[in-house]
Order: C-alpha cells, then sequence, then structure tokens
C-alpha cells in the first residue's frame, strides 16, 4: 500500500522520526513545521492522511484540524492528532475539531502504522468516489461537498452487539437521546440483525465468553449489505494486540474500557458523519448515472442508453441463433398537437403514450424515447411476426382511447405509425437493422399514417 503522508510537527526531531518509520513501510513523506504550510500543502497537493501534531505556537493542531474539516476541498483528508495530551478532555476536544484518531506519544509503531493504512484504505474509497461524482454532469458536486453531515438533527441508528448487561446498560446510558440504539447480545443473531437493518454505525464488544468478536467484524466486512458500515470496537485493557488485527480488517475506530461518554459520543459522530458523506457521494452518482440514461419527461430510457445497450442485445442474439426484433413508434402530426395545445399539451401526450407503450411490453423489452415524439423498442427472442402483432396492438390502443390533457380533462385522439424490422439470418448490424425499421416507419408514415408496416430484409 502505498500514500501520500503529511507529518506537521513544530519540532524537527519529531518529524524526522516519523518520517524514518514512515518511510520504511514505503509511504511517500511530506513535512510541513507550522499549521498555514500545512494546510496549503493539503490544498495544492495530494495528501491521503494528515499526522498532525498540537503544540504548535501561533496556529495549534485543532485549529488547523477545523480549517481543514471546514473547507470542502480538504474535508475528507484524514487527519490523525498525535500529542502528549493523554487527557480524556482532549481527545474528545480533537475529535470535535473533526480529527479521525488521536495518539498519544510515545506512539507505538506497529499501532501508528496499521491505523495509518487502515485511514488510506477509507481515503482510497473516498476519492473513487469524489473522482465519480466529480466527473458526472449536473450533480452540484460543491453544494453537496460543502455540506455539514454531522451537524444534522437525525439521529444515527446504531447497533450494539454485547452480551454483557452492565456494558450495555452503559452504553444505553451514554447514548439516550444521542442514537437510536438496537441492542443484540448474541453475536450470531447480531450478524444478521446488522445484515437485515440499515445502521450507521455497529459497535462491537471484545468481552464475549465464547466466541472471537474479529470473527464477526470479518463477516460484516465481507457482506456487502455491510461492507461499508462503520465498525466501532469496544476493547479492554491490554488488548492492544486484538485492536491492531481488528484494524488490518477493517474496523474503522476502538473504544478502551472504562469508556468515556463525550468521547464514546465524539467517535461515533465521527464515523456517522463519514458514513454520510460517503452515502451521498454514492447517491449522488448512482442518481446521476441514472439520469444519463433516463428521459426526463417520459422515465424511458433516453436514445445513449439505447445506443449502447441496443448492441450488447444484438450480440447476445446472433451468439444464440435467437430472434430480435425492432419497432419504431411515431406520433402522427405530433406538430400540430403542440400548435394546437401548447407545448405542456404535447407534453401530456408524450408522458401518455410513454406509460401505454410500458404497459404493452415486457419486462425484458427495452423501450426507450429516440428523441422528439419517436420512441423504439428492442424485443429480444422475439421474431418478426410476433414483433408485428404487438406493433398492431399498440397502434390500436393509442387509436381506440383519447388522450386526455390539461386541467379541464379535454381529450384529443392521437394514432401512432410503426416500423417494425428483425434480425436477419446470415450478415446482419445493428446499424441495417433500424435502418429498416426506420424504411418501414417511413412507409407506413407515407402510406396513410396510423399504420404498422413490417420490413423483413
Amino acid at each position: 500500500m502505498t500514500a501520500r503522508i503529511l507529518v506537521v510537527d513544530d519540532i524537527p526531531a519529531n518529524v524526522r522520526l516519523l518520517e524514518v518509520r514512515l518511510l520504511a513501510e514505503y509511504f511517500e513523506v511530506l513535512t510541513a513545521t507550522n499549521g498555514p504550510d500545512a494546510i496549503e500543502t493539503c490544498e495544492n497537493g495530494k495528501v491521503d492522511v494528515v499526522l498532525l501534531d498540537v503544540m504548535m505556537p501561533d496556529m495549534d493542531g485543532f485549529e488547523v484540524c477545523r480549517r481543514l474539516k471546514s473547507d470542502p476541498a480538504t474535508s475528507h483528508i484524514p487527519v490523525v492528532m498525535i500529542t502528549a495530551l493523554d487527557q480524556v478532555s482532549d481527545r474528545v476536544r480533537g475529535l470535535e475539531a473533526g480529527a479521525d484518531d488521536f495518539l498519544t506519544k510515545p506512539v507505538n509503531d506497529l499501532q501508528l502504522m496499521t491505523r495509518v493504512k487502515s485511514l488510506v484504505r477509507l481515503k482510497s474509497l473516498t476519492d473513487e468516489l469524489r473522482l465519480r461524482a466529480s466527473t458526472t454532469r449536473n450533480i452540484g458536486i460543491e453544494e453537496l461537498l460543502s455540506r455539514n453531515f454531522a451537524s444534522e438533527d437525525t439521529v444515527p441508528k446504531v447497533l450494539l452487539i454485547d452480551e454483557r448487561k452492565s456494558s450495555v446498560e452503559r452504553v444505553q446510558k451514554m447514548l439516550r437521546d444521542r442514537a437510536d440504539l438496537d441492542v443484540v447480545g448474541d453475536p450470531h443473531a447480531g450478524f444478521f440483525q446488522a445484515a437485515e437493518t440499515s445502521y450507521e454505525c455497529v459497535m462491537i464488544s471484545t468481552a464475549f465468553a465464547d466466541f472471537d468478536p474479529l470473527r464477526l467484524c470479518s463477516q460484516l466486512r465481507s457482506l456487502d449489505r455491510t461492507r461499508f458500515v462503520p465498525i466501532i470496537l469496544l476493547a479492554e485493557e491490554g488488548e492492544e494486540e486484538r485492536i491492531i488485527r481488528g484494524l488490518e480488517l477493517g474496523i474503522n475506530d476502538y473504544l478502551m474500557r472504562p469508556i468515556d461518554q463525550e468521547e464514546l459520543t465524539a467517535r461515533l459522530r465521527t464515523q456517522v458523519r463519514r458514513k454520510r458523506y460517503n452515502d451521498q457521494l454514492r447517491a449522488s452518482v448512482t442518481q446521476t448515472i441514472e439520469m444519463a440514461v433516463t428521459d426526463g419527461l417520459t422515465g424511458l430510457h433516453n436514445r445513449r442508453y439505447l445506443d449502447s445497450h441496443l448492441q450488447t442485445l444484438f450480440d447476445r442474439a446472433v451468439a444464440r441463433r435467437r430472434p430480435l426484433s425492432v419497432m419504431i413508434t411515431d406520433l402522427d402530426r405530433f406538430k400540430s398537437i403542440n400548435d394546437a395545445h401548447g407545448h405542456d399539451g404535447g407534453d401530456e401526450v408524450l408522458r401518455e403514450f410513454a406509460r401505454r407503450l410500458r404497459k404493452n411490453v415486457r419486462g425484458i423489452d427495452l423501450a426507450c424515447r429516440f428523441g422528439g415524439e419517436e420512441f423504439v423498442v428492442v424485443m429480444p427472442d422475439t421474431d418478426g411476426a410476433v414483433a408485428e402483432k404487438v406493433a398492431e396492438r399498440i397502434r390500436a390502443e393509442i387509436a381506440q382511447k383519447p388522450f386526455a390533457i390539461g386541467a379541464d380533462g379535454k381529450t384529443i385522439e392521437v394514432t401512432v405509425s410503426v416500423g417494425v424490422s428483425s434480425v436477419l439470418k446470415g450478415v446482419d448490424t445493428v446499424a441495417a437493422l433500424m435502418k429498416r425499421a426506420d424504411l418501414a416507419l417511413y412507409e407506413a408514415k407515407s402510406g396513410g399514417r396510423n399504420r404498422v408496416v413490417a420490413k423483413a430484409a
């Protein structure tokens, strides 16, 4: 694993010590001796993790962290605060400033490297989501990235898996009104509960009498539905090796008992904030991809999707020696509808036509708005004779039932012309298939409209 780590400390000896440790693990190391330089480096360079000293002159680490986390351009960079301060209040202050972790000097080498590698993996995931989001259109990426999900009023839904009643009661008391907490005592039942419910964090106790808690962590990370759910390990003093192994397996954070209420709340808030951030990125990417291949007016697939998917359906039909047919439909005299009833009336007709079209084709058929008033339906495993019957059924339904437009429910007569073609045995292409359907449509239009024409060759 390679990554670029920024070490920030005003004492050169401390910088050099961390630099040597990181270089030994083949990380690329950047350094800064004050807060402003650290912020500038993060803004201008590709930094994967920041190791930030707290006690610095002029601008301390807390202020540096706050500034990094408040800037949409740097808020996604994980920050580990490293300091000689060892009070719970100091850790909470760092987490409240937005830090992803807080380590106390002298730092154990293995613990530091495991933590850095864990955060690099999280940063890699976030970077991939940001890249996908930023390269899509009309996503409002700047607005999205500037949101402060931690300040949202929604209480996070959290699962605690712990078999000790006294421990459960303490956590319940600490998180009262701060989390919607579910509790499961049996780890096997806890796994299924986590898989079946949308949680924003899962907390797992290490104090099971006859079960390895890391087995549960591994199972949650291997399941698609829980792969990205934050996991916080609730560990006992002396379990450092287990914690390090847990971080290698993919847990996100840990707390040592006795648990401090403010630290628990702060660490939970940090994990929920990161999950909501990444969930929003995923949702935005998914929505934008869907928008890119969907016609906004009718809800059908658009021409972009047809162009990319028709070739796949064609190749599959040819390879399997199965029939495939295409129909192109065109609403007759649609311009006169727009002229008489305005574009709003025309849009109502297009939406209703799309609804009837969708009702008359199968789920495996590909119905698309080709452009304007033209629609295309691709029908796998359908020969020309059957396709022609489907086209006739669609034509008849459009002609027989008037279309309602406007708030007063006024109706108008609408008809459609349809051209049908099928894949030929022997040499054929998508372009030739579409050309034949288009010629058939032209014949239907020029032959009087409101009819179906099929082209065999």
